[in-house]
């Protein structure tokens, strides 16, 4: 079932990276390094900061919306506004937009986003659409994507414009917008990814019907999330996701980090289960010093690791995990359970400790039991970003084929 890098090289990869390397200008350099690194157009690539903040815009008025929110349907634009301040090349025009989506608890909010699209003339049916889930950056207004300069990828999905694609990246609710956010719920960040299509063809009208999600870190189990919902939506015009280097089940992910270096996270998964059940009691979980940790999400982006010294005991409570409403969390954030609808690409690190290629194996296992359509490739190396930049040429390849209409590759035998 897996396969690397080393048993795919062929003459059309090949062309597919002198391809990316022409569409970047950037030189073959930059191929391994695309995603988790800031790359001026031209220039040698720099490695951003964890969690970093560099590069913030201001919070504006766009972003504010009243209370309590007009209805509106999922999917339907509130506004948008042409922006011109982001560190893109000159080819891609970006666009804001505010709208409206539904909660995990069934409530209407209003998600903040950004479409690029190639500035030029469209082609006959308008740009294929790439809807683009982006990884955990924390919990307040201000760590949306669209808030950075260089709208945390800019590089990697500017490459994609560049190749002639739209792409469309919702902020998901409460990043930016006045609202709760869902941190780590793969469906509630899966319905801000389809309800942002339909707003972002409001906005450009220049957007293709057809489309494609992708995402990687925890975006990848919102683009697996949404190949499940759209199982029940079954709209005609989606065409498949892209999984980069983050499928894994969440209980086994935050488990992992409880025990590692990094166990003051775990903070991050009480906001979420507390934003997707309300009824949750956040002291169950989380111990009084941690408290102190949860109470700044709302307020900064910084990392976990910021702030005093917090022992493990006294972060979590003992038998954290066995809370009945982190346990529903669980399974509700556990991939390969729904049927899919449409092909996915799934691609793995080899040594990424944070998502290991062991755990993706075992969620595409059970997506292949259940009769998915899944491509799985595991590449080697620890650095997720460094995978991004490494699977491009089957990223490309892969996206190409699905708007062309030819039949999915599967590797699940």
């Amino acid at each position: 079932m897996v396969q690397t890098l080393g048993d795919r090289l062929h003459p059309e990869g090949c062309r597919l990276r002198r391809r990316l390397c022409a569409a970047t200008a950037i030189g073959c350099i930059g191929l391994a390094t695309l995603l988790g690194e800031a790359l001026a157009q031209g220039a040698p690539a720099v490695r951003l900061k964890p969690w970093g903040v560099r590069g913030t815009l201001p919070l504006s008025k766009f972003y504010d919306t009243p209370a309590p929110l007009p209805a509106g349907k999922p999917g339907e634009l509130i506004r948008s506004e042409r922006f011109d301040d982001y560190d893109l090349p000159d080819e891609v025009s970006a666009i804001r937009i505010l709208y409206h989506t539904r909660s995990a608890t069934g409530e209407d909010v209003a998600v903040s986003g950004v479409v690029l699209v190639p500035d030029r003339r469209p082609p006959a049916g308008g740009w294929p659409v790439i809807a683009w889930a982006h990884g955990f950056s924390g919990a307040a207004r201000s760590c949306a994507p669209s808030l950075r300069q260089n709208l945390e990828h800019g590089p990697f999905l500017s490459m994609y414009v560049n190749l002639g694609y739209a792409v469309v990246a919702t902020d998901y609710a409460g990043l930016g917008t006045n609202f709760r956010n869902a941190a780590i719920d793969m469906d509630s960040n899966a319905t801000d990814v389809i309800n942002v299509i339909p707003a972002a063809r409001a906005a450009a009208p220049a957007l293709g019907p057809r489309w494609i999600a992708m995402g990687t870190a925890e975006g990848s189990l919102a683009a697996v999330a949404v190949a499940e919902l759209e199982g029940e939506i079954r709209d005609p015009n989606y065409l498949g996701s892209v999984a980069i280097s983050g499928v894994d089940d969440v209980k086994n992910m935050y488990e992992r980090l409880a025990l590692g270096p990094s166990y003051r996270r775990v903070a991050w998964l009480a906001y979420g289960v507390k934003t997707v059940y309300p009824q949750f009691q956040v002291s169950d979980m989380i111990a009084a010093k941690g408290l102190t940790l949860y109470d700044q999400i709302e307020k900064t982006c910084a990392g976990p690791e910021a702030g005093p010294e917090i022992r493990r005991d006294e972060m979590v409570k003992l038998d954290w995990e066995q809370n009945r409403f982190v346990q529903q969390f669980f399974s509700r954030n556990t991939a390969g359970l729904r049927r899919a609808f449409g092909p996915l690409l799934v691609i793995s690190s080899a040594g990424d400790p944070a998502a290991p290629a062991a755990a993706a194996a075992q969620v595409v296992a059970r997506m292949c039991r259940q009769g998915d359509r899944v491509q799985f490739y595991t590449f080697p190396g620890s650095d997720p970003g460094q995978v991004v930049g490494d699977s491009v040429q089957d990223q490309i390849a892969w996206i190409e084929a699905r708007f062309a209409g030819r039949t999915a590759p599967g590797n699940c035998h």
